[in-house]
Parts: C-alpha cells; structure tokens; sequence
C-alpha cells in the first residue's frame, strides 16, 4: 500500500492520545488543576491531531461526516463514533479534574472503555480487509492496542507499567513482522486464483496489462527492498521499545524525581511507533498487485 504521510500521522498520533487519555480515566495519574490541564491537552492535541490529519487522505473530505451514519456496518463509523464518545466523556472528566479538582470516576472509567473501543475500531478498519492478508489477521487489532497501551502509559508517567507493556508491546510487534511476511502466501492468493487459471497448471502474465500508472499502481502497490526494509524495522524496533526501555531503567536506577529522562523516551518511542506505522502500510501487499507482476 502507498503509505501516505496523512494516515501515518492518524494512526501514530491518534493511538498514543487515546492511549493516555485511558490512562487518564483510570486515574492514572491522579491528576488535578493545572497539571491535569496540560496532560489533557497533549492527549486531546494527538488524538484530535490524528483524526483531523486521516481526513486529508479523503478524496472528499468535506463528506467525512456522512461516515457517521453508516455505524451498523462500517468500522470507519464505529470508530467516528467511539471517538467522538471519548472525546465528550473525556472533556466532561477533564473539566471536572482541572476547574473542580474533582475525579469522576464513573466517568472515567466509561471515557477509558470508549477510549479504548477508539483504537481498537481503527485497527478494524484494517483487519478486516481480506484483500491485504498482511492486516487481515488477527494480531493487527492486538498490535495497536499494546502500542496505544504501553505508548500512553509511558506518556502518563506509568514508569513500572510503561516498562511491562512495552516489552509485551515489543513482543507482538515481532510476532506480527513474522506472521506478516508470510500472510500472503498463507492465504494462498495468486495469479491463478485471481483468474480461476489455477487448475490448469502455472498461470503467469504475457504481457503487462498496460505500461502507464493508474489509480490501483498508485495506492495499493508500494514495493520495498527487503533489506531496506529490514534496516527500517531495526531502527523502528531500536526507537520504539529498546531505547524507551534503556531510558526508563536508568531513571529507576538512578531514582530521580526529574521528567527529563522520561521525555526522550516518549519522543523515542514517537519516533519509532511512526517509522513501524510507515511499514504497516508501506509493506501491505495488496492482492491486486499479483495482476501487475508486483511482489
């Protein structure tokens, strides 16, 4: 699949804000006035930031509101709709936690769950597209929730915790580059298939179906050389969970008060999350790249 800059940015952003915001409704941490203020808003700044920024992959982004109604059967709706749920219930805690000094924790709790149901319909929108074997399996939805997790946690200031979901979070990230790369031929998709040819022996083009770019070249076949992309997992591995995890052992050792350390981190693992957010989309091999000799 193109990866094109505007989805890399909603699914990174949007993630790592609803992942704190969860955090934030669980009361952790148990945040009040000024302070409760700021991290409301980097949260509401990446998840907002992140659902503006897919609409500008939208052919009509002045439509996207139409996406709304389709809730019975579309994961994009779903996830409008999760979201915006979140956003209010989230707003409403916020307000009592920043002006009110007070901790709804019913509220919380619920704005959490929709915070939490947000990330996970927007791992849907993915999983569920047969087309792309490499997203259509089961370990897409638990990828994004154990990134939102363990990224939010690491926002919130969760040291210990950070420290256990970003090692469960490293985990499925490898097991999903491993299972991924074998996806496509797993489900046994291929030129005879996609003809009915298959029965008759080896099917293989004679000639390319046409020598300019179209629409289907554009969006849905990228291909990346496997060792750049190799080098490519290696930093986004390096960044999002081996360096985050360095950064917040030395801070438990050294048993400092200071945020410092715990910044670099989450810019790390910002950066990181971004470039494994490139290769999610970047090496999604879509079926219809078979029909153009693209593999």
């Amino acid at each position: 699949m193109h990866p094109a800059p505007s989805v890399i940015v909603f699914t990174t952003l949007s993630g790592l804000g609803f992942g704190l915001l969860f955090w934030l409704g669980l009361g952790l941490p148990a945040v009040t006035g000024w302070v409760a203020f700021v991290m409301f808003a980097i949260a509401y700044a990446m998840a907002v930031g992140g659902l503006l920024a897919s609409t500008f992959h939208l052919g009509h982004p002045e439509r996207a509101m139409k996406a709304f109604s389709q809730w019975r059967s579309s994961w994009l709706s779903r996830e409008g709709c999760c979201a915006v749920g979140a956003l209010v219930v989230m707003g409403l805690y916020a307000l009592g936690a920043v002006f009110l000094g007070q901790t709804w924790t019913l509220l919380g709790w619920i704005g959490a769950l929709l915070s939490l149901l947000t990330v996970f319909t927007t791992s849907m929108i993915y999983t569920q597209l047969k087309t792309i074997p490499r997203w259509n399996m089961g370990l897409t939805p638990v990828m994004f929730l154990s990134f939102s997790l363990a990224g939010g946690a690491l926002m919130a200031g969760q040291v210990r915790l950070a420290i256990v979901l970003l090692l469960i979070a490293a985990l499925v990230q490898l097991a999903y580059w491993k299972q991924g790369d074998m996806a496509l031929a797993v489900s046994g998709t291929n030129l005879g298939t996609a003809t009915g040819l298959g029965d008759r022996g080896e099917v293989r083009a004679f000639e390319p179906p046409h020598t300019g770019t179209n629409y289907l070249l554009r969006e849905f076949v990228h291909v990346v050389g496997r060792k750049h992309a190799a080098k490519l997992r290696v930093i986004s591995f390096a960044l999002a969970f081996v360096l985050p995890l360095a950064i917040l052992l030395l801070t438990i050792l050294a048993n400092t008060g200071h945020h410092v350390l715990p910044f670099f981190a989450v810019l790390s693992h910002l950066a990181g999350v971004a470039t494994s957010r490139w290769l999610f989309f970047a090496q999604a091999e879509h079926v219809v790249g078979l029909y153009y000799g693209k593999h």
